[in-house]
């Protein structure tokens, strides 16, 4: 069995039980947008400390960048009230949104405790000038308490996902969560049919070769934004003891052992899970506005923007199919042999090192399940054309992008299915999974789907009804790290880096507006 086949299967047969409460949530929320974040080409950044909330309770006091000012707006996807540059302190730092070709101000001012010292920022991958009044550090040029410092840099040729994050201390500052993204978007990229509702830009790279051969293969119809860190409490208590201490020296005063390294909290964009699945800007969580909640249609092609923040390398697995690889580091990976080609890796686990970030697409279509994932019987009226690379495309039909070799192949023809020989995989007793109206849903995709689930051993449960038959019936795909530990909050299973990439038939429309 290929190792495709081996993912499909481990995900179908843990789509029912697998948190069912979150599921319904999910199901029953409105999606938020993709990217948020602020856009301009002169930024106002504020080094300042406030408490983030996890959730077992607890409130940890830490350091971040709020956004104050500049000509930085919100982006097209931030809050539906207030600013997205209102001036508060939130971790991850503001997503600064901006194009390839432009030069960028960031104006960092440094609030944080006397007793923390001097602070800055990097912008790894960016020919830096530094200004303002700006003290010479390690790294680059550094903000006295209260003091500012001015970077500027060029855009060009910087298509793609990148990082900020603290360039002084790093053992302390990034791990009380100075750390942000840059997003490039590219100049160009006309080779794409254009921008989508939820997109920042028709692709994530410029056009690709020249002449004949320009088809951009980097094009995306939606776009998330995924940042990953750690807290060890221990360090972040320890700030928040010593952060009274009167203190007029550069490296600060405080005497934080940063090891031995302990984490208890595992997070998704500042967020542990279930809050990541919450809305963006939502109200509970002032200094955390950005969450991870993912939604797609099948056969969309998902931008996944990922950046690894931290100290620890982070496994994470996204169920349902590989992510392909486009760049890193705003680097898109070409063949050696052919520019117009892309060769960036298929990864079953795209595994985030400190400071690194990629950027991949991901989408799903049902291939390989060997079943119809729509449900249709013999003699219905369906079609399924296969008129691109397999696939129904007619995108005004509910099984848009079905994979056709699976057409008309129905769950229930085998009930004890086995994928190597044709049959799709087999599904527990949907009786043993759970009882009532926490049943987790039906197999198939589309507004009739629960209907259509009727095998020898009823889908769903005689009595029970999930997902009305007039509503969404999707597919919900855990993604999460394939670090045991990571995926609890504080040693308690489930939360930590987990969500679910929501999968809704066409016939749904996903709503990524706040």
């Amino acid at each position: 069995m290929s190792q495709m086949n081996t993912q499909t299967q481990i995900t179908i047969t843990r789509l029912f039980p697998v948190l069912v409460v979150a599921l319904a949530l999910l199901l029953s929320a409105t999606a938020y947008a993709a990217a948020p974040g602020v856009s301009g080409t002169t930024f106002n950044l504020t080094a300042s400390s406030a408490f983030i909330s996890q959730p077992d309770g607890a409130m940890i006091y830490s350091w971040g960048y709020a956004c104050s000012g500049g000509n930085a707006t919100a982006a097209p996807f931030g809050p539906t009230t207030g600013s997205a540059c209102g001036g508060v302190m939130q971790v991850p730092g503001p997503t600064l949104i901006v194009t390839e070709g432009q030069t960028v101000t960031v104006t960092l001012t440094n609030n944080l405790p006397p007793a923390a010292g001097n602070t800055s920022i990097l912008f790894p991958g960016f020919q830096v000038t530094t200004g303002g009044t700006g003290v010479a550090g390690l790294l680059t040029q550094e903000a006295a308490h209260a003091g500012t410092v001015t970077y500027t840099f060029s855009t060009t040729g910087k298509a793609g996902t990148h990082a900020y994050y603290s360039g002084t201390q790093g053992d302390l500052q990034i791990e009380m969560g100075m750390y942000g993204a840059l997003i490039v978007l590219p100049s160009s990229g006309t080779g794409c049919p254009g921008v989508g509702p939820y997109s920042l830009a028709a692709s994530a790279y410029d056009d690709v070769g020249s002449g004949a051969a320009a088809k951009n293969l980097t094009c995306y119809d939606r776009e998330y934004l995924f940042q990953f860190s750690e807290i060890d409490p221990k360090i972040h208590r320890q700030a928040e003891e010593q952060a009274g201490l009167a203190c007029t020296v550069a490296a600060g005063c405080m005497q934080v052992a940063t090891e031995p390294y302990h984490p208890a909290y595992f997070m998704i964009n500042g967020r542990s899970m279930p809050d990541d699945m919450d809305p963006n800007y939502a109200q509970q969580y002032p200094h955390q506005p950005y969450n991870g909640n993912p939604h797609m249609h099948p056969g969309e092609q998902v931008l996944l923007r990922v950046i690894g923040t931290g100290r620890w390398q982070h496994p994470f697995h996204e169920h349902g199919n590989h992510v392909r690889i486009l760049g890193r580091d705003g680097n898109l990976i070409l063949s050696s042999t052919d520019a117009t080609k892309l060769a960036g890796p298929l990864l079953f686990t795209t595994t985030t090192t400190p400071g690194l970030t990629m950027d991949g697409i991901f989408y799903w279509t049902g291939k390989g399940l060997n079943w119809d994932v729509y449900g249709h019987k013999p003699n219905d009226g369906s079609t399924c054309n296969g008129l691109l690379n397999g696939y129904h495309s007619v995108t005004t039909d509910p099984n848009y992008y079905e994979w056709c070799a699976d057409h008309n192949k129905p769950l229930e023809a085998h009930p004890f299915g086995n994928v190597g020989s044709g049959g799709p995989v087999t599904l527990p007793d949907p009786n043993i999974l759970a009882d009532g109206p926490w049943y987790g849903g039906s197999p198939y995709l589309g507004p009739d789907a629960t209907g259509k689930a009727v095998s020898p051993s009823p889908i769903p449960p005689s009595g029970t009804v999930a997902n009305d038959p007039g509503s969404e019936a999707g597919f919900a795909f855990m993604w999460h790290s394939h670090n045991e530990r990571e995926i609890t909050t504080n040693n308690i299973f489930p939360g930590g880096m987990m969500m679910m990439m929501l999968v809704d038939p066409q016939a749904y429309t996903i709503i990524e507006s706040n």
